[in-house]
């Protein structure tokens, strides 16, 4: 009887959440692009903010004990990045993603952002034909065009609810383009790409002889039975031609210290990439963001189960709540990260935006589907990685503007 009683209490001590996500952070006042600027953004200061892909999460402690560790010592400075830093990267990739990386392979950059526009630059010439895969994450559109080269589009098909690959226009555009920038986990759909896909994907590309520029950001946030695969991971050739981008910035809600990580085992590519981060300048990187980084990376493992544990309540709360109360919308619930992409369309506001709409009957700030691109028309996209209370909120006033437009 006592060892029942024992294995009872010690499933619900590992059911108890270490983590209050439930906590209401005021984010005015620090300088906050998801807060501070809605007024210039959205016109309307008053909007609730669920658009800008930060969470409204506190950074966890372990990182934050880190970073007042090092706050300790009086002199911030010049800084290079320890063997701890690139073994941390190293064991949370083979821990959480089973995939084995080298020191060797690992580059740095100040963002994914950046990051992407020094690959075009080091991989590619002007007028090069670069493919995108729309709706995607708006900054591919500008890297490709800032840069002078082409951009080819190859644009998913949303069916039952999640994006899909053309794969017959996938094959004939990659005849002639030099480079496709692959969304893994895809923003925004939220579609987490199989074994199969990418595979499918990546012979493509090993037979057109096409790099592959694979954002994987949000790899960390996935919900099962969905499991991110690092593209480079699925075979040794499509490897050679892959270059990798992650971050602990999604994750861990420390975008604001601008580090990640730039992965090949080609070492031509890595080479070229370092090139172009030495003549830029901007490999040094900055202190704090190194010992987050490996904080992150070394203590975040229950952290991590316990925030894809809330943010999946939180999508179904979403997914329940519009079905229930505001069916004109429909929801395409994401196998990966904690964005939501709602399918507006048939709100059919004929002589009212739908940007507009959000803003300013709803009080809504989501980012508005037409910056995704082709098929991104009739679409937001809204962030839940927030407070249950926030997404009540919203919902409730999203609820009771579409009942005034009936």
């Amino acid at each position: 009887m006592l060892k029942i009683i024992l294995c009872t209490a010690i499933h619900l001590l590992k059911n108890i959440m270490q983590y209050n996500f439930d906590k209401i952070i005021d984010r005015d006042n620090t300088a906050s692009v998801k807060f501070d600027l809605r007024e210039k953004v959205f016109g309307n200061q008053d909007v609730i903010p669920m658009w800008v892909a930060d969470m409204d999460f506190e950074t966890p402690d372990f990182i934050i004990h880190a970073l007042k560790k090092r706050l300790e010592h009086p002199i911030l400075g010049y800084s290079y990045r320890p063997d701890s830093y690139f073994q941390s990267i190293i064991n949370w990739v083979k821990r959480r993603h089973h995939w084995k990386i080298d020191k060797e392979w690992i580059s740095f950059s100040p963002g994914i952002v950046p990051a992407v526009n020094m690959a075009i630059m080091a991989y590619t010439q002007p007028g090069d034909k670069i493919l995108v895969q729309p709706p995607v994450y708006h900054p591919f559109f500008s890297a490709v065009s800032n840069n002078k080269r082409t951009l080819v589009e190859n644009p998913l098909i949303l069916k039952n609810g999640r994006h899909h690959i053309d794969f017959e226009d996938l094959k004939s555009k990659l005849q002639d383009a030099k480079m496709i920038l692959l969304s893994n986990p895809h923003n925004p759909g939220g579609a987490v790409w199989t074994q199969e896909e990418l595979k499918k994907i990546g012979d493509l590309c090993v037979e057109n002889n096409v790099l592959i520029m694979a954002d994987e950001i949000h790899g960390d946030l996935v919900f099962k039975p969905a499991k991110y695969i690092p593209m480079a991971s699925v075979s040794p050739q499509i490897a050679n031609q892959t270059v990798t981008f992650i971050a602990p910035s999604k994750t861990f809600n420390m975008a604001g210290l601008a580090t990640s990580s730039v992965i090949s085992s080609n070492k031509i590519l890595k080479e070229k990439f370092d090139q172009i981060l030495d003549t830029i300048h901007i490999g040094m990187g900055n202190i704090f963001g190194t010992v987050a980084s490996e904080a992150a990376y070394n203590h975040g493992d229950e952290w991590l189960d316990e925030l894809l544990e809330y943010l999946s309540k939180n999508m179904g709360y979403v997914e329940e709540f519009i079905t229930e109360y505001i069916p004109e919308i429909k929801v395409i619930r994401p196998e990966g990260t904690y964005l939501m992409w709602l399918d507006c369309s048939d709100l059919n506001l004929k002589n009212k935006d739908l940007k507009d709409f959000m803003i300013h009957d709803a009080g809504l700030g989501f980012n508005d589907g037409r910056i995704f691109g082709t098929g991104g028309g009739g679409f937001m996209r809204m962030n839940v990685a927030c407070p249950r209370q926030t997404v009540e909120l919203a919902l409730k006033k999203l609820k009771k503007a579409v009942k005034q437009i009936q």
